[in-house]
């Protein structure tokens, strides 16, 4: 682990970013980005080499034969590198580097894992040295509530980005990944989420199909992520606060936004796609049932989330992590002609229609942003990406505060949770943090 040099403050980013100045993007308008038409070969950093984001690299590679992984980044090094026993307790690599490499090897006719030691870096600013390598687009995979700050830094350094979802735990960031979006789309940028759902072909398939009026006028809609428990970090003598906050991230909602944003936002995306928009206001219920060890941080592990649309039109979202509990993982739409299951199904008054399946969604998102970058023409999905993760975040701030949200309460000037910055003044591995308190409806003002 690298020490502790540099702290960060996303408020100072974004406030001097120049991705994020109307000023500075006007003015570079007449740049040419050496970007916005890529060479042959794509060339990707990685920034944030867990397993999403090694994922993400070898779904690049799968995506076209001429991706370059080219440099690597993240706060510790032995996310990187490092020695564990395998099953036999003998000493075997892990950590991205050989992870990467050998999974990219073994994809048939697939992209090139060409990263160098001299590309490879750890710590505070790892994210900057990513940027200033020689890349066409920049993989961001760290916890949420650094990408606000890292996608800022990635469309000032006139990169393309592929960002993980969320992309966003609170309504300040959410609100500035929708500036990001505007100022990409000046620079000509591409800028991509991680909501592959999108990028599905069943799904894009029937989500038209009901658009153009299948089950007929859509009225209601239940969307679900319920699934097994998780498995939280013990803190490790010698860790500090943030060290290991940030190694059991999703446990904590500055960094996670709890796993109503961080998890069920695709739902949350599914159900804004088909509704037309994002919804008028949230009013929840939610709590701590199961999970109270340390490691499970300050978390809910149930949400119930009803989501009011215009002309009273309703969604229902149910998301839980339970171990030994019920798992179900769907959206389902009710029009007035029948009902549709958003991954391939649509049930009305003449026929049962199934949809059938496409291929790899995770690999297509990557294939289409490439596509886009060859061609020349961006593909940003900021606005849609972060109304979604706003939707998940106006369902958690109800659920902790027992409150109706609406909307405007999160978005305008004056609304009450709209300037909730869930960020730490500043961050580094000796800044104290204690853990927050599990919010407690009816008492916590807002979080």
């Amino acid at each position: 682990m690298q020490e502790n040099t540099t702290s960060m403050s996303r408020r100072n980013l974004l406030k001097t970013s120049a991705a994020v100045s109307a000023a500075a993007v006007m003015a570079s308008l007449g740049t040419n980005y050496a970007h916005a038409a890529a060479r042959e070969t794509i060339r990707v950093g990685l920034i944030g080499c867990g397993g999403r984001g090694c994922g993400a690299a070898v779904d690049a590679c799968t995506a076209d034969p001429k991706v370059e992984i080219w440099a690597l980044g993240d706060l510790f090094k032995d996310a990187l590198e490092r020695t564990e026993p395998d099953e036999n307790g003998k000493p075997a690599a892990r950590g991205a580097k050989p992870v990467l490499k050998a999974a990219i090897a073994e994809i048939q006719n697939g992209g090139k894992y060409a990263v160098t030691d001299d590309r490879c870096f750890v710590g505070w600013d790892a994210y900057k040295q990513v940027l200033a390598q020689d890349i066409d687009y920049v993989i961001l995979a760290t916890p949420p509530g650094f990408r606000p700050m890292m996608a800022a830094a990635a469309i000032e350094a006139g990169k393309h980005v592929f960002a993980e979802k969320p992309v966003a735990v609170d309504p300040v960031g959410c609100r500035k990944f929708m500036e990001l979006g505007e100022a990409a789309a000046k620079k000509n940028l591409c800028l991509v989420a991680g909501t592959q759902r999108r990028h599905q072909e069943e799904y894009l398939k029937t989500i038209k199909q009901l658009q153009d009026g299948a089950i007929g006028d859509i009225l209601a809609g239940y969307v679900y992520w319920m699934q097994g428990g998780t498995r939280g970090t013990p803190r490790k003598s010698g860790w500090s606060d943030v060290e290991w906050q940030i190694r059991n991230w999703p446990y904590f909602v500055w960094l996670s936004g709890d796993h109503i944003v961080e998890q069920h936002v695709h739902q949350a995306d599914v159900m804004n796609w088909v509704m037309g928009g994002h919804p008028k206001q949230a009013m929840a219920m939610g709590g701590r049932a199961a999970r109270f060890a340390p490691e499970f941080g300050q978390i809910y592990d149930h949400f119930c989330v009803e989501y009011e649309y215009d002309e009273g039109r309703r969604v229902y979202s149910l998301a839980r992590q339970t171990e030994g509990a019920y798992g179900r993982i769907r959206e389902q739409f009710v029009g007035t002609k029948g009902w549709a299951y958003a991954e391939g199904l649509i049930v009305n008054d003449k026929k049962r229609t199934r949809i059938p399946k496409g291929g790899s969604a995770y690999v297509q998102e990557h294939a289409d942003l490439i596509a886009a970058i060859r061609a020349g023409k961006p593909l940003n999905e900021a606005q849609t990406v972060a109304e979604s993760c706003l939707t998940a975040v106006m369902g958690r701030i109800s659920a902790y505060t027992g409150r109706l949200v609406r909307w405007i309460d999160v978005t305008d000037p004056k609304g009450p949770f709209t300037n909730l910055d869930l960020w730490p003044k500043q961050l580094g591995f000796d800044t104290p943090l204690p853990i927050a308190p599990v919010p407690i409806p009816g008492q916590t003002p807002q979080a």
